[in-house]
C-alpha cells in the first residue's frame, strides 16, 4: 500500500527541473538519423540553431526546427524568459517503439524490416 503519497508528489514537484522543454514523440526517423542533426545545434543560441537547422539538408532538421520553435515558445509564453538570453541547454534523441514489418525474399521466405520512431527532447536555458 502507497503511504505517504501526497508529500512525495509535493517532493517531486519541489525538485522538478524548471527549465522550458519541448518533446516530440513517436517521430517516424531513426534516433541514428536525428543525433546528427541534433549534435549541430547543442549548446548554441537559440537564434543561431535556428539558422543552422533552416539550412541544414537532413530530413530531421524541419522537426528538430518545429520542436525547437515549441521549446522557445514555452519559455516566453509560460516562463517569461527572453528569446535573447535563450540556449539549447540539451538536446537528445531516445528510441521509440519500433513496427516490425516483413519484406518478402525469395523462395517464399520473408525477412523482418524495422521501421524505427523516436522520442525527441529539446531543453533550452538562459545564460547567467
Amino acid at each position: 500500500m502507497a503511504t505517504r503519497t501526497r508529500e512525495k508528489a509535493e517532493a517531486r514537484r519541489a525538485n522538478a527541473d524548471k527549465r522550458p522543454r519541448a518533446i516530440a514523440k513517436h517521430i517516424r526517423i531513426s534516433p541514428r538519423k536525428v543525433k546528427i542533426v541534433i549534435d549541430l545545434i547543442r549548446g548554441k543560441q537559440v537564434d543561431q540553431a535556428l539558422a543552422i537547422l533552416m539550412y541544414t539538408p537532413k530530413s530531421a532538421a524541419p522537426i528538430v526546427e518545429k520542436l525547437l520553435n515549441s521549446a522557445i515558445a514555452n519559455a516566453e509564453n509560460n516562463l517569461e524568459l527572453s528569446r535573447d538570453e535563450l540556449y539549447v541547454a540539451e538536446v537528445f534523441a531516445n528510441p521509440g517503439p519500433t513496427l516490425k514489418r516483413y519484406v518478402a525474399r525469395s523462395r517464399g521466405s520473408a525477412s523482418p524490416m524495422l521501421k524505427r520512431t523516436s522520442h525527441i527532447t529539446v531543453i533550452l536555458d538562459t545564460k547567467a
